[in-house]
């Protein structure tokens, strides 16, 4: 046994040959919690839950002639299984950050990879959602039904955004294990149609295996008003006037792992953290930007020269890799005038801020956990990044999401005129899409381009201490999101199961790199990894990357044929930045490549492709089930965060809305009513007794209709009628709104257009207060309604 067991060791860790090799009693230590040192049966069981406890001794009339008592006992997990922290940031480039060359300061990340080791050829799915779906199960984002976000889901297999119970979430696999597990952060894996106090709460974190969850659901939110959750709890705003998010995250990481630590210190935790940020909007406290201040002032292509340059000094490139071009359509950095670069800095400054705000509080978290009872034995992950940076911001950049998402485009012009208000609350900013390019050095293309490296090479940066024998450390295997799972399996000691909450389970489709973190010179695992995302495609294998990808991010197009798409191949082997096109010359093995590609999309359920933007946001036009679809809906004060699926579908339509409220007169404040926020909405609300009704069209125009006499006491209705101007397949046409109390108009007023897709991306419909951010900046969330509201009605027409 000793002999068989020492050779699975050696041959795991090949110890005969790699200079990083495990002494003999480091890695008998490493292995003594992981499944390869069973050599019959599997250490945890396969199937979930265990049968119920059932006594096993004698019973007999009294407990005087029975066997002694004996109680179940509580789940232990593998010996020696480590705590986990698994962090995720967000929208971040491979050449960020300064651990991987970038010019935005990451200590934590830094003092992580100082103690163990940097992964350079680390892979996401360019999206958010599908990359998270991945983490979370072990199986590839579309054999998990999340080959899109569920903002944008169909009815296909791989696009529900309903993660399939037969791809279990390792935090439930751990749960039943013995660890005590938390989510803290953006959950981005809830269906929206899910996400409201009816539940159903499966596909919470809750119900995805996580014991605590504190935080938001949806793909963003604004840093300054977020809309948080506490479990299934929506949290009051917060009454600090300088709240933050993610400090407020952090805080609560810190306080969760320390309360069951401090009771149960002989259980392992599993703590993912996944902050939203550096997501726009591009929030962060002054203080923080002002470090920044001119340090950006050089410009995107001079920023990539410098950062190329940090790379190859820092290893995390060879030195003979290739700074690939800029793309066809972003502007040179010279080409600016004065005005576009000092927008363009500071927007670059507001995000380099945020970013570095972020990885501070993250060290934070990392500092607890090591004081905690058994921090010393903790698997530190941090992920740079569920995708490459966004070039979300367009070439002009951003001070509303929103409006992409409606199919608009901003000016610069606009934006430079609220420079000073940038990373403040006021703006859900974005930098341009040349910002974006830059933190992805050297790499082509940006998020949401599965194609390139780009979109989809991240940093990862894993520690062990005492596990990990090399500090400082580089790993250049292949790896992909899809991988973590089956490596914390195998270092936990874990077994998948076959069968989890009688649901039998797919395979773990991710190939665990346990085997790299002592052997550098390891022969790679995972050979064969498929990549897609809104048609854009990728197929690496042994070393070689065929890729297609369409159109550019900012400039999206709907006539889009998939066999007319130009395929490029990389030997990437040789080329890490996918520099040399080299499909003219070996036009067999792209062939063979695409070959194989459609083979995998066929497995995993890729297929159909679909490469609609803007449509698939509409939630009926998708035919996505909806709760708000109703012709007649009621709702009652307390009814707050409601997100979008679930709100009443008032866009292209006329509907009127009548809330029935008892009065003070002219000290009554507060809302009544509101759906959406700072980047698209309405509200109504009354001030100093006086109603008032205010449409948000997309931030750029706010009209407000408001009576000039004050409310009288008592019971009385309000009424607001929106009469749209176009049929009900038109977009965006204009519409006419009056305001009446008590049956007699107060004020009416005219809208030239109307939001056409998508109010908001994360803020639904609250009664009585607004729990994120404002529609207008009139009123401060949450701005309580003082009087009584009995009722709010919608007519949909």
């Amino acid at each position: 046994m000793l002999e068989l067991m020492t050779r699975r060791i050696r041959d795991l860790f090949h110890t005969s040959s790699s200079p990083f090799a495990l002494r003999p009693l480091a890695a008998w230590a490493l292995l003594a919690v992981s499944p390869t040192c069973a050599a019959d049966e599997p250490p945890t069981p396969t199937v979930l839950p265990r049968p119920d406890f059932h006594f096993q001794g004698n019973v007999g009339r009294t407990y005087l002639d029975s066997d002694p008592a004996q109680f179940p006992q509580p789940v232990r997990a593998p010996e020696g299984a480590p705590n986990i922290v698994l962090i995720l940031l967000d929208d971040v480039g491979f050449g960020q950050f300064a651990a991987f060359g970038g010019g935005v300061p990451s200590p934590t990340i830094d003092r992580l990879a100082a103690e163990g080791l940097r992964y350079n050829r680390f892979h996401t799915t360019a999206l958010c959602s599908p990359t998270r779906a991945a983490l979370l199960t072990g199986r590839n984002a579309h054999s998990a039904s999340s080959g899109v976000i569920a903002e944008a889901a169909t009815g296909y297999d791989g696009y529900t955004g309903v993660i399939p119970k037969s791809t279990g979430a390792i935090a439930e696999v751990l749960r039943q294990n013995g660890y005590m597990t938390a989510m803290i952060g953006k959950n981005h894996n809830t269906p929206t149609w899910e996400a409201s106090v009816a539940g159903p709460f499966d596909r919470w974190p809750n119900g995805l295996g996580f014991d605590y969850f504190y935080g938001f659901n949806g793909g963003d939110t604004s840093q300054w008003n977020p809309v948080v959750y506490e479990n299934r709890n929506l949290v009051p705003p917060s009454n600090d006037p300088d709240y933050h998010l993610t400090p407020d995250l952090a805080d609560h990481a810190i306080s969760w792992a320390r309360n069951v630590k401090t009771i149960a210190p002989d259980r392992p935790i599993f703590l993912y953290v996944a902050p939203g940020a550096t997501h726009a909007p591009h929030h962060a406290p002054k203080e923080w930007i002002e470090r920044f201040a001119g340090q950006f002032d050089m410009g995107w292509d001079k920023y990539r020269e410098l950062t190329v340059e940090r790379q190859k000094k820092l290893g995390v490139i060879p030195a003979d890799a290739q700074l690939t071009p800029r793309p066809e359509g972003l502007p040179s950095w010279d080409s600016l005038n004065a005005d576009q670069k000092r927008l363009y800095a500071r927007m670059m400054e507001v995000f380099a801020g945020f970013g570095a705000h972020t990885d501070h509080e993250m060290g934070r978290i990392v500092d607890a956990v090591k004081r905690l009872p058994g921090g010393d034995n903790t698997l530190f992950i941090y992920i740079a990044g569920d995708n490459g940076a966004s070039a979300e911001g367009g070439l002009e950049g951003s001070i509303n999401e929103n409006m992409a998402l409606n199919g608009f485009s901003e000016k610069w012009q606009h934006n430079l005129e609220v420079i000073d208000e940038l990373g403040g609350p006021k703006h859900f900013n974005h930098f341009p899409a040349a910002w974006a390019h830059a933190m992805n050095t050297p790499f082509k293309w940006t998020k949401r381009i599965a194609s390139h490296f780009g979109g989809i090479r991240n940093p990862l940066v894993v520690s062990w201490p005492g596990k990990i024998k090399e500090s400082g450390g580089l790993r250049t295997q292949f790896t992909h999101v899809v991988d973590i799972v089956p490596t914390l399996y195998e270092l936990t000691g874990i077994t998948p199961p076959t069968m989890l909450n009688g649901v039998a389970q797919k395979p773990i489709e991710g190939v665990s790199f346990a085997y790299s973190l002592n052997d550098a010179n390891a022969k790679d695992r995972h050979t064969t990894q498929y990549f897609e995302l809104g048609s854009k495609r990728g197929l690496y294998h042994d070393g070689w990357m065929a890729s297609a990808m369409g159109s550019a991010p900012w400039f999206p197009r709907n006539d889009f044929v998939p066999d007319q798409q130009q395929w490029e191949l990389y030997h990437i082997d040789e080329d890490f930045t996918q520099a040399v096109d080299l499909a003219a010359r070996y036009p067999q093995k792209l062939r063979e490549l695409q070959d194989l590609w459609w083979a995998e999309a066929a497995r995993h359920n890729v297929l159909p492709l679909d490469w609609r933007t803007v449509e698939r946001f509409n939630g009926a036009l998708m035919g996505r089930p909806t709760l708000g679809a109703g012709k007649t809906l009621t709702y009652y004060p307390g009814q707050v965060g409601l997100p979008n699926d679930v709100s009443p579908r008032v866009l292209n339509r006329s509907w009127t809305v009548t809330a029935d409220i008892n009065s003070s007169g002219a000290d009554v404040n507060g809302i009544i009513v509101t759906q959406g926020g700072m980047v698209g909405g309405y509200a109504l609300y009354v001030r100093d007794g006086k109603p008032t009704f205010v449409y948000n069209y997309l931030a750029e125009e706010r009209l407000m209709l408001t009576s000039q006499q004050p409310l009288p006491s008592g019971k009385v209705q309000i009424e607001v009628e929106f009469s749209y101007q176009g049929s009900p397949k038109e977009r965006g046409k204009g519409a006419v709104i009056t305001l009446s109390v008590k049956g007699a108009k107060v004020a009416e007023g005219r809208l030239s257009k109307t939001i056409p897709a998508l109010i908001s991306l994360n803020e639904g419909m609250d009664i009585g207060e607004d729990v994120g951010s404002p529609v207008d900046f009139s009123y401060k969330p949450p701005f309580r309604f003082t009087g009584e509201i009995e009722k709010v009605r919608f007519e949909m027409h």
